[in-house]
């Protein structure tokens, strides 16, 4: 396996695919944002009378449950199973999958009709999909028992896809594999968004192909981390880290991206 998030990022800034994101109100503009800083093309379309044919238009979907309404579950099973018949990967979001019936139920249900590449959550999300015990507060994590590494293997191969399981250290697997990513900071969980704007940053790096899922999903995480680990130098405090990592999505550099990578 050969990972080279800094000739992905290059390869992606090339070709400024379209992203499409059906996702929720709280993170709309922090995703766009995102999307446009690191090089791709954000699109946030989710009336079902037109994702279907959106999606036709872009390199990746992203299904995010953070706000959740009837017509946006009918959206998003739409454009996913459109996804599916054009071949375009599909990064699922469960954003408080654990906290109401709803929610689980919801993502539950896009994980069994729609074919996802990437599951992207954190540890209480991805837990509870896979029925290990979790706890999970509004949207936050709070308490999951066992192994992150073993969580992301579990969900990957009960699944079948990658499972991209966030947290200090991020893991990621493809059920064989598992690979840990140590970059980022700790002022990434003092931000609304930012695990939402890690899923779209993994379907930034999805558009790439011929790059497989897995080295896709950990060269977004790493790509990440090394950014919010340069906004981090410059902020006083939450807000103007928020406003600096758009800047350190941008400034990002291809050449030194892969010597500053922490991938085990």
């Amino acid at each position: 396996m050969s990972l080279s998030p800094g000739q992905t990022l290059r390869r992606l800034r090339e070709r400024k695919p379209l992203v499409h994101q059906i996702t929720n109100y709280v993170v709309m503009n922090e995703t766009a944002n995102a999307t446009l800083a690191l090089g791709a093309l954000p699109v946030m379309a989710h009336a079902r009378e037109e994702v279907e044919e959106m999606v036709g238009l872009a390199g990746a979907l992203v299904l995010n449950i953070g706000t959740l309404s009837p017509h946006w579950i009918d959206a998003m099973l739409l454009a996913g199973k459109a996804a599916n018949a054009r071949d375009v990967p599909v990064v699922l979001d469960p954003v408080g999958a654990g906290a109401t019936r709803y929610r689980t139920d919801t993502a539950r249900r896009i994980l069994d009709e729609v074919k996802v590449t990437v599951l992207r959550g954190n540890q209480g999300e991805v837990a509870t999909l896979v029925g290990v015990d979790a706890e999970v507060r509004g949207v936050e994590s709070i308490e999951v028992g066992g192994d992150a590494a073993d969580l992301a293997r579990a969900a990957a191969r009960s699944l079948s896809l990658v499972a991209s399981v966030t947290g200090p250290v991020d893991h990621v697997s493809d059920g064989d594999r598992v690979l840990a990513i140590a970059n980022g900071h700790e002022l990434l969980a003092a931000v609304t968004g930012t695990g939402c704007m890690s899923s779209t940053i993994t379907a930034c790096f999805l558009t790439a192909k011929p790059v497989p899922p897995l080295e896709a999903a950990v060269e977004a995480l790493a790509t990440f981390g090394v950014a919010a680990e340069d906004a981090a130098v410059v902020a006083k405090g939450p807000g103007s880290f928020h406003v600096a990592l758009y800047d350190a999505l941008a400034a990002l550099d291809p050449e030194t991206l892969d010597g500053r990578a922490r991938i085990s």
